[in-house]
């Protein structure tokens, strides 16, 4: 639900079927997979935002249920009573007026262990007028990388990669830039201790 907020995305039916949405998770959960950190089955998982398809491919692959987040996000505490040896949250940070406090809360919801894990996803910076007019703001990864130091997470790996497919990007002069510019840009982060 938005709650009235500009940049929050619904996530139903309508959205979920969007293809470019399935290649997002079909790569990050590659990306996720080639991770060794993590020992299978998890024994919990949290994925940040709504329940979508792309949690239901978490919960297969780590082999344990995630559950998702109902709090707004900007301002609210995630529930401090528990610890995840794994975080997602699949494009979730450009959405948010206060990302740094997303990237805190999580930090302290992960378990204290050196292998747990933070998969972080965002669209890399585009030029203005591709940008998505529900995301509050696209970072450069100069930025992306400092707000993630700043919330105390080292970068175990990265990524970029594109989302639309090669016929997408025939459709005309804006699919053709859609395609050079839209990447998402993913993480394997690992908290400072």
């Amino acid at each position: 639900m938005t709650g009235g907020q500009p940049f929050r995305t619904v996530v139903d039916q309508r959205w979920s079927a969007d293809p470019a949405h399935r290649m997002r998770w079909e790569k990050s959960l590659a990306f996720v997979r080639a991770s060794a950190a993590i020992p299978l089955p998890a024994r919990a998982g949290l994925d940040i935002g709504d329940r979508t398809p792309a949690t239901a491919m978490l919960e297969a692959h780590f082999g344990c249920r995630f559950e998702t987040t109902s709090v707004d996000l900007d301002t609210e505490p995630l529930d401090r009573t528990k610890r995840y040896p794994v975080v997602t949250a699949f494009e979730v940070i450009e959405h948010l007026y206060n990302p740094l406090h997303l990237l805190l809360q999580i930090r302290d919801a992960l378990d204290p262990a050196p292998s747990s894990r933070l998969f972080l996803s965002t669209p890399a910076w585009k030029p203005g007028f591709l940008q998505s007019h529900d995301h509050f703001h696209e970072m450069p990864k100069r930025s992306l990388d400092a707000l993630v130091a700043r919330a105390g997470f080292e970068v175990v790996r990265s990524a970029e990669f594109g989302i639309r497919s090669p016929l997408f990007c025939l459709r005309g002069v804006r699919p053709m830039l859609r395609c050079v510019f839209e990447k998402i840009r993913m993480y394997e982060l690992a908290a400072r201790r």
